[in-house]
C-alpha cells in the first residue's frame, strides 16, 4: 500500500462566512426582523412612558422655545449657541402640539421657555411630550443604522447583539427620551461613519449621503466639529479603496471635497429652513473671540448665526465652572472626568462588550479595515470632549454607546465555542441592569457603584438631577406631608407653583427660621456651601423622589 493511501487526511480550514452586505439578509429572516422590533418597541416604551412622567430639564425649555420661535415666526434669535436643525427636528412635535406662541419675549432664553410652558395658556405637560417624540423617533431609527453597521461588519448576530446594547443603555434611553440635541448629534455621526463604510464599494451613492448625515450632525451641535475633519478623511479612504487606477489619489480627495462641501450645503440648508431671509438677530450677548480660535471661526464657511454661536460657546468655555465627581467639589474642569463618569453610568456588561469589541475590531484581519470607520470618531469626539470646561455629564460623551455597540458585536467574529454565550450573558446583564433602573435612567449608575439610589454620592447635574422630577415631588408631598410646611431649593427650568408645590426659599431667611420639610435637588446638595450647607448639616434626610432630590426634616 503506497503512502498516499495510509497517510491520514488533513481536515480543510473552514472559510469564515461573510458579512451581510446592504440589502442582503441570510434564510430565517424573519425571526430577526421580529428580534429587532421586540429590541426597539421595548426601547420605545422605555423613552416614551420616562417622557410622560418627567417635567422639563433644565435645558429643554430653552430648546422648546427656540423650536416655537422657528415654527411660528420663522426667526433665528434664541439659543445661537447651538445651530437649528435638532430645534427643527423638536419644533414638528412643538407644530403638531399647536401651542399658544404668548407674547414675544425680549428676555433671555430661559424665560422665553419659561413663558411658553407656563404662562402662555399652555399645558406643559402635553407641549413636552410632543416635543420629546420627534427625537424619540430618531433615536429609535438610529438602532437600526447600529444594527444596519454591525451586520455589514460581522453578520446578523452582531447586528443583533449590538442593537440590544444600543437599546437598553440607560444614557442613551435617559437623552432619546427628551426634547434635547444629545442623542440627535451622536446619531448623525454615526450615520456618517456607517455610509462612508459603505462607499467602499459605491461610493458615488454613499459619499454624498455621508456628507448630508455630516452636515446634519454639525446642523445639531457644534460640539460635533471636531469629527468633521476625521470624516472627511474617511471619505477619502473609502473613495481610494473603492477605485484603484492611475487617478487614485485625485479621486479620493475629491471625494473628501465632495463631503465637505455637502455638510457644508446641509449646515446652510438647516438655517435657510428657518429664515430663507438669514435675519440674524441675536437675543444675547455675542462675545469677542481674539487669537487662533477667532481666526478659526472666522474662517467656517457657515452662516454668520453659527459663527457667532461659536463664539458664544467659545464664552461658555471661558467662564469659571465648578465639577463634582466621587463626592469632590472642585473648580475648572478635570481631563478624566468623562473616563470616569462612564464608569459609573455605564452597565458593566456594556464595559466588557466594549473594551472587548475595540480589541476585536483592530486585532481581527477581517473587521481591521473597519477600525478607522468604528473607532477613530469617538475617540477624537470623546478627546476633544475631555478638554471642555463643562463637567457636566455624560452626556457630552453619548456618541460613544452608538459606535461601540457597533464595535462590540464584532466580538462575534471570534470563532471560540463560548464566544456567542459570553456575548448573551453579557447583553443580557446589561439588560437586566437597565430594566432594574426603569424609570430612573437619568441617574442610572451601574451595580459597582451602588445604582441608581447612591449615583448622587459620585456625580451631578445631568448625571442625576437634572430638574425632572418636580411632577413626582409634589405627589410625594400630597400624599405623605399633606399640610406641611416645604422649604425648596430646587435647581432646574420648571416652576413649582405650577405643579401645586407651595413651598419657600430657606436661603433667604435665618437658618432658625427653616422648620419641616427642606427639599433641596441632589445637584444642589452636591455643591452646597455656606447657608445650604449649614441648613443641611442641621436636617436628618426622611425621603428620596426618582433619586434626583432628597426630602429633610428640620
Amino acid at each position: 500500500m503506497s503512502d498516499r493511501a495510509t497517510a491520514p487526511a488533513v481536515p480543510r480550514p473552514v472559510p469564515l462566512p461573510p458579512p451581510a452586505g446592504p440589502g442582503r439578509w441570510p434564510r430565517g429572516r424573519w425571526p430577526v426582523v421580529l428580534l429587532v422590533a421586540v429590541l426597539l418597541a421595548q426601547m420605545a416604551f422605555a423613552m416614551v412612558t420616562t417622557a410622560v412622567r418627567q417635567t422639563p430639564t433644565i435645558d429643554e425649555p430653552v430648546y422648546v422655545a427656540a423650536a416655537a420661535e422657528y415654527v411660528h415666526e420663522h426667526r433665528l434669535r434664541l439659543n445661537p449657541e447651538h445651530p437649528p436643525l435638532g430645534k427643527l427636528v423638536i419644533g414638528v412635535g412643538v407644530a403638531l402640539a399647536g401651542p399658544h406662541p404668548g407674547a414675544s419675549s425680549t428676555g433671555d432664553q430661559g424665560e422665553s421657555g419659561r413663558r411658553l410652558l407656563y404662562e402662555s395658556g399652555n399645558d406643559p405637560w402635553r407641549l413636552m411630550l410632543w416635543a420629546r417624540l420627534p427625537v424619540i423617533a430618531l433615536t429609535l431609527a438610529f438602532g437600526l443604522v447600529v444594527f444596519a453597521f454591525a451586520r455589514d461588519l460581522a453578520g446578523t448576530a452582531a447586528g443583533s447583539a449590538a442593537l440590544a446594547l444600543y437599546s437598553f443603555s440607560p444614557d442613551v434611553v435617559a437623552h432619546g427620551a427628551l426634547a434635547t440635541l444629545d442623542v440627535p448629534a451622536a446619531g448623525f455621526l454615526l450615520t456618517s461613519a456607517w455610509l462612508m463604510w459603505r462607499a467602499r464599494r459605491r461610493p458615488a451613492v454613499y459619499v454624498p449621503l455621508a456628507g448630508v448625515a455630516l452636515g446634519a450632525a454639525l446642523a445639531t451641535k457644534m460640539s460635533t466639529l471636531p469629527a468633521a475633519p476625521v470624516l472627511a478623511v474617511l471619505a477619502a479612504l473609502s473613495v481610494w479603496r473603492a477605485r484603484p487606477g492611475p487617478r487614485r489619489a485625485l479621486r479620493a480627495v475629491g471625494g473628501a471635497a465632495v463631503v465637505a462641501l455637502v455638510a457644508t450645503a446641509a449646515v446652510w440648508a438647516a438655517y435657510l429652513a428657518v429664515d430663507p431671509g438669514l435675519r440674524w438677530s441675536p437675543a444675547q450677548h455675542v462675545p469677542v473671540v481674539h487669537g487662533l480660535r477667532g481666526l478659526l471661526v472666522e474662517l467656517l464657511p457657515f452662516p454668520e448665526a453659527y459663527r457667532d454661536g461659536m463664539r458664544v460657546q467659545f464664552g461658555l468655555e471661558n467662564r469659571p465652572w465648578q465639577g463634582f465627581l466621587f463626592g469632590r467639589l472642585y473648580d475648572g474642569s478635570l481631563w478624566y472626568y468623562l473616563p470616569a463618569a462612564l464608569l459609573v453610568k455605564t452597565p458593566l456588561g456594556t464595559l466588557v462588550l466594549w473594551a472587548a469589541g475595540a480589541a476585536a475590531v483592530v486585532a481581527l484581519r477581517r473587521s481591521r479595515p473597519a477600525a478607522p470607520y468604528v473607532l477613530t470618531v469617538p475617540s477624537v469626539s470623546l478627546a476633544a470632549a475631555m478638554c471642555g470646561a463643562r463637567d457636566f455629564g455624560t452626556r457630552y460623551a453619548v456618541f460613544l454607546p452608538l459606535f461601540l455597540a457597533v464595535a462590540a458585536g464584532c466580538v462575534l467574529l471570534v470563532r471560540r465555542r463560548w464566544t456567542a454565550v459570553a456575548v448573551a450573558l453579557l447583553v443580557g446583564w446589561t439588560a437586566v441592569s437597565s430594566v432594574r433602573a426603569y424609570p430612573f435612567y437619568l441617574p442610572y449608575s451601574n451595580e459597582a457603584f451602588g445604582g441608581p439610589g447612591r449615583t448622587r454620592e459620585w456625580l451631578h447635574d445631568s448625571n442625576v438631577d437634572w430638574g425632572q422630577d418636580l411632577g413626582r415631588l409634589a405627589v410625594r408631598l400630597r400624599e405623605r406631608y399633606p399640610g406641611e410646611r416645604v422649604w425648596l431649593v430646587y435647581k432646574g427650568s420648571g416652576v413649582p407653583a405650577y405643579y401645586g408645590i407651595q413651598a419657600a426659599d430657606p436661603l433667604g431667611v435665618p437658618p432658625e427660621r427653616v422648620r419641616g420639610l427642606l427639599v433641596v435637588s441632589d445637584s444642589a446638595a452636591a455643591k452646597a456651601t455656606g447657608r445650604l450647607a449649614e441648613l443641611l448639616g442641621g436636617s436628618r434626610p426622611v425621603d428620596d423622589v426618582g433619586h434626583s432630590l432628597t426630602i429633610y426634616r428640620r
